[in-house]
């Protein structure tokens, strides 16, 4: 059917925003052939009519969600839906032998009735939810290595969670003073008929938060991880912030230093050690005195980090910037495929912004 050299990949949801980012890099990936395009409700519609500026690279028509098709012609499955989907369809691809990886929230927590209680769905899926692996590779990449099934990190979390993350393994915070204030752009939201928030006029030269006062459903995931670097449970302040522009994510994160004597030159050092070139190729620690900008991630599975430490306060900050669609989400989700094929993880990802 096509080339035999590489592994059938199926992507299910292919018609939003993650989804086209994952046909768009799976095209590009060498290892990789995309043999299978799902979604119900654009079945029977030629992948290239949705996305014309694919048609010239896409051939595939939309399929009906059929998962002994699926499982029968793929050895990777992206489910890029809705959350509440993955979990019903997830288990039977198990079964037939693919790996799976999830873009939504339905497999991220090792606590099920978190998920639904901020996600209002009961599971009835406990015995295969516990075998998922959170798919941040910069913190559980041997993991990862061993899975079947993978829970893609929200955009909002993968930003915050490498800004914090080894202020919390090496205990240089108090957990409990941690504000994580962080802006993404529109296409964060989805490609649904838009919100009203959502449409240019009201978007557009405009600036506001939302989801504000531990609302927002990406909290119970970024403090589900911050608990478990910190080796205890933490709660974490978390606020986002719509911008009128279309991809990118910058989270800055306050906290107070255990030790106030610390400064920028020692927290760049341990940054430096903590993502290592070697381990961490998709993170960049900015040298002193440079502050990440979203442009740069922009259209790259890069994290730009950037820190500050203000010895006035005594608090740290950390700036970190992706972009929402790669690094917080398809781009992402390829780095861990990477890993759970044993390949190297750049493969077939971008490393250079188009800029500007």
């Amino acid at each position: 059917m096509g080339d035999s050299n590489k592994i059938p990949v199926g992507v299910v949801g292919a018609s939003g925003y993650g989804g086209v980012q994952l046909v768009r890099l799976l095209l590009d990936h060498p290892l990789l052939e995309l043999v299978y395009i799902g979604g119900n409700s654009t079945a029977g519609k030629l992948f290239g009519d949705i996305y014309p500026h694919l048609g010239h690279r896409v051939p595939l028509v939309v399929e009906p969600v059929d998962l002994e098709v699926i499982g029968d012609r793929c050895q990777i499955v992206f489910l890029s839906l809705p959350n509440g989907l993955a979990f019903q369809m997830a288990p039977r691809l198990l079964e037939k032998g693919c790996k799976v990886l999830d873009l939504s929230a339905d497999y991220r927590f090792s606590d099920l009735p978190t998920y639904e209680r901020w996600y209002g769905q009961e599971r009835a899926d406990q015995a295969i939810a516990s075998t998922a692996v959170y798919g941040l590779p910069e913190l559980y990449r041997d993991r990862i290595a061993e899975a079947q099934l993978v829970g893609c990190p929200g955009c909002y979390p993968t930003a915050s969670l490498l800004a914090i993350a080894p202020l919390l393994k090496q205990g240089l915070i108090i957990p409990e003073t941690a504000i994580i204030d962080a802006k993404s752009g529109t296409s964060g939201g989805g490609r649904q008929p838009p919100k009203t928030n959502m449409l240019l006029a009201e978007a557009d030269s405009s600036f506001g938060a939302y989801g504000v006062g531990g609302r927002h459903r990406h909290t119970p995931e970024i403090e589900q991880v911050c608990s478990d670097l910190a080796g205890h449970e933490v709660l974490v302040q978390f606020t986002p912030h719509l911008v009128p522009m279309v991809r990118g994510i910058l989270a800055t994160v306050y906290a107070t230093m255990r030790d106030p004597g610390l400064v920028r030159d020692d927290l760049l050092t341990i940054y430096n050690a903590f993502y290592r070139t070697s381990t961490s190729p998709w993170v960049r620690v900015l040298p002193s005195g440079t502050y990440p900008q979203t442009k740069w991630a922009c259209g790259t599975n890069l994290c730009y980090i950037g820190i500050e430490v203000d010895p006035r306060t005594g608090r740290v900050i950390v700036m970190s910037a992706i972009d929402n669609l790669l690094k917080g989400q398809a781009g992402q989700a390829i780095q861990c495929l990477n890993l759970m094929m044993g390949w190297d993880e750049t493969l077939g990802l971008p490393q250079l912004a188009f800029y500007p």
